[in-house]
C-alpha cells in the first residue's frame, strides 16, 4: 500500500528565485507552519547582497546554495527534491516524479520557463538557459573556431561580448543589436566595445557560484534541454573561461534582419553540394569557405556558414507543460499561466510567480511584463503576501514594485538601467525621444509623450536614475523644459528632488 500523502498549508514548486523568494517570505509569515519547497535540482537560487537602489530599482547578487542551507536557515521549509509528475488541482494534490503526493491548502507555481530551442534534440544546438548549459558550453568553446550565435536579448549580447578567440556568426531578427533591451542609438554606442581588443578585466567573480556539489565527477551529455536548471544571474560568464582556440580577441560579425532557415549536418551540405561563406573580412568581397564544418546554418536571407555548435539565445517559454493535463488553467498569449492582481491563477487555491506566469491585470502606464531576475523576486514576494492575507482573510494592494518598470543591469561592462516604457512599448508614433550621448561614456535616452516622461534608458554611469523614476512616477509636466532636460550643464536634479 502507498504511503500516505504528507499534507502542508503551502506548497511552491520551483527553486529559482521566485520560487525560493515565496518560500521564504511565507516561513516567516507563518513560522508554525512547514512550506514544502519542491525542486527538480540539488541546488537552490538565493539572494545575496540585496540592496533597494531607489523606489523601484533594486539590485542583488545570486548565489546557488545546496538547498539544506536555506533549511538550515528557515527550519520550517522542506526541500523536496524531486519533479512534478501530475498536479491534480480539483483533489488539491500533487505527485512527484520519485512516486509521492503531496496535499497543498495553497499552491505557487514558481517553476520558471525553458530556453526557446530553435531546434529541439540537435547535439550542436546548445541553449543556454541555466548554469548547467552555461558548463556544457563552455566545454564547447574551448574546442570550436566558429560559432552562431542566434537571438537578440541580454544573453546574446553578454556572450558574444565575453567570447575571444572564436570567429562569432551574430544572427538577429532586427535591425540593431540588444533590442529586447536598447534601440538602434545604444545599440551603435556599444557596438564599439564589440571590436575593441578588451582590457584585462580582473574582477571577483561577484554573483554566481557555479559549483554543484558532487556533480562536477559526472561528464553530462551534451545540452539535455529537458533537464531544468534554473535561469543565469546577470554575472553569468564571469568565472567562465570562455574562449576559444584562436589567438585573437573579438572576431564578431552581425548579419542583420535574419532567421535561421534551416541546419544542415555536414553529411547533408556535402550531398546538396551547397557553397557556405568564409568569414567576412573588411573587404567585402565574400569568398566560398573550403573548411568543412561539423554543421551549418542557413540563414533566411540567404547566405550559409559553417560553424562547430550553434548557441540557441533566443528567450523562453513559460514551463507549464507538468500543471496542464487534467486541469483548467487560463494561459495567456506567451505560453504563462495567466495571473490576476493578486497573482491567483484561473484554479482556485493555486497561484503562480515568476517566468512561469503571465500579468493579466491592467498595468500600470510605465509598467510591463519582462521575464528577468527583478521581476522574479517581486512576484515571488509578493505571491507570498496574497497567499498570507487570503489565509488570514484580509485585503492587500497590488505591490508598489509594479507601479513602474525598472531594472538594472550591466551590458559590455557599462551600468545599464531601463526605466518605465524604455522602448516606447504600446506608446504608438505620439511620442518624441530625446538623445545625449558622450562616445566610450554614456548614453542618455528619454520617451517623452504629452510633455511627460515615460520611459529612459541611461547607459553609463549617469546618476540620473532616481530623478528620472521620481519624473516618471509623477507624470509631471516637462514641457517648458524642452531639449534642456538633458542638458548636461544643467543640473536637472535641483529643480525635481
Amino acid at each position: 500500500m502507498a504511503a500516505a500523502a504528507a499534507r502542508s498549508q503551502f506548497v511552491v514548486v520551483g527553486g529559482g528565485i521566485a520560487g525560493v523568494t515565496c518560500a521564504q517570505k511565507l516561513a516567516v509569515e507563518f513560522p508554525a507552519e512547514d512550506i514544502f519547497l519542491m525542486t527538480a535540482s540539488p541546488v537552490i537560487k538565493a539572494i545575496t547582497n540585496f540592496k533597494q537602489v531607489s523606489k523601484t530599482l533594486e539590485e542583488f547578487d545570486i548565489e546557488e546554495q545546496p538547498s539544506s542551507l536555506l533549511e538550515k536557515q528557515y527550519p520550517n521549509i522542506k526541500v523536496i527534491q524531486s519533479e512534478v509528475k501530475r498536479l491534480k488541482s480539483e483533489e488539491h494534490k500533487i505527485f512527484t516524479e520519485d512516486g509521492k503526493e503531496y496535499i497543498y491548502e495553497k499552491l505557487c507555481l514558481c517553476a520558471g520557463a525553458k530556453p526557446k530551442l530553435i531546434f529541439e534534440g540537435n547535439p550542436y544546438v546548445l541553449g543556454i538557459r541555466d548554469t548547467d548549459s552555461a558548463e556544457a558550453f563552455q566545454k564547447n568553446l574551448a574546442q570550436a573556431e566558429r560559432i552562431v550565435v542566434v537571438g537578440n536579448g541580454g544573453i546574446a549580447l553578454e556572450l558574444v561580448y565575453e567570447i575571444e578567440g572564436c570567429e562569432v556568426i551574430w544572427a538577429i531578427k532586427d535591425k540593431a543589436i540588444g533590442n529586447t533591451f536598447f534601440d538602434a542609438g545604444a545599440a551603435e554606442f556599444l557596438i564599439p566595445k564589440l571590436t575593441a581588443e578588451k582590457q584585462e578585466t580582473a574582477i571577483a567573480c561577484k554573483r554566481t557560484k557555479y559549483t554543484v556539489e558532487g556533480r562536477e565527477k559526472k561528464e553530462r551529455p551534451i545540452a539535455e534541454s529537458d533537464k531544468l536548471g534554473s535561469a543565469l544571474g546577470p554575472d553569468w560568464h564571469e568565472g567562465l573561461h570562455l574562449k576559444g582556440t584562436k589567438e585573437f580577441s573579438h572576431k564578431v560579425h552581425i548579419e542583420i534582419l535574419c532567421e535561421v532557415k534551416k541546419i544542415l549536418l555536414q553529411q547533408e551540405f556535402i550531398q546538396l553540394q551547397r557553397t557556405s561563406l568564409t568569414f567576412p573580412k573588411k573587404e567585402k568581397n565574400v569568398e566560398p569557405d573550403e573548411v568543412l564544418w561539423p554543421i551549418y546554418v542557413e540563414l533566411t536571407n540567404g547566405k550559409i556558414y559553417g560553424c562547430n555548435f550553434i548557441v540557441s539565445a533566443t528567450g523562453v517559454v513559460p514551463n507549464v507543460k507538468p500543471f496542464l493535463d487534467g486541469n483548467n488553467f487560463s494561459l495567456g498569449e506567451d505560453g504563462g499561466l495567466k495571473v490576476d492582481k493578486h497573482m491567483h491563477t484561473s484554479i482556485p487555491d493555486i497561484y503562480a510567480a515568476g517566468d512561469i506566469c503571465t500579468a493579466s491585470w491592467e498595468p500600470s502606464p510605465v509598467w510591463h511584463q519582462m521575464r528577468l531576475w527583478t521581476q522574479a523576486r517581486q512576484m515571488g514576494w509578493y505571491a507570498a503576501k496574497c497567499m498570507a492575507a487570503d489565509t488570514l482573510g484580509e485585503s492587500i494592494d497590488l505591490d508598489f514594485s509594479f507601479e513602474l518598470f525598472a531594472h538594472v543591469t550591466k551590458f559590455f561592462n557599462y551600468k545599464v538601467v531601463v526605466l518605465g516604457k524604455y522602448n516606447a512599448q504600446g506608446l504608438g508614433l505620439d511620442h518624441e525621444l530625446l538623445l545625449r550621448c558622450t562616445k566610450g561614456q554614456e548614453y542618455v535616452k528619454v520617451v517623452m509623450q504629452n510633455g511627460r516622461m515615460m520611459g529612459a534608458v541611461l547607459i553609463g554611469e549617469t546618476d540620473l536614475e532616481e530623478t528620472f523614476e521620481n519624473l516618471i512616477l509623477n507624470q509631471m509636466d516637462l514641457s517648458a523644459y524642452g531639449e534642456d532636460l538633458l542638458n548636461p550643464n544643467i543640473d536637472i536634479e535641483d529643480y525635481f528632488d
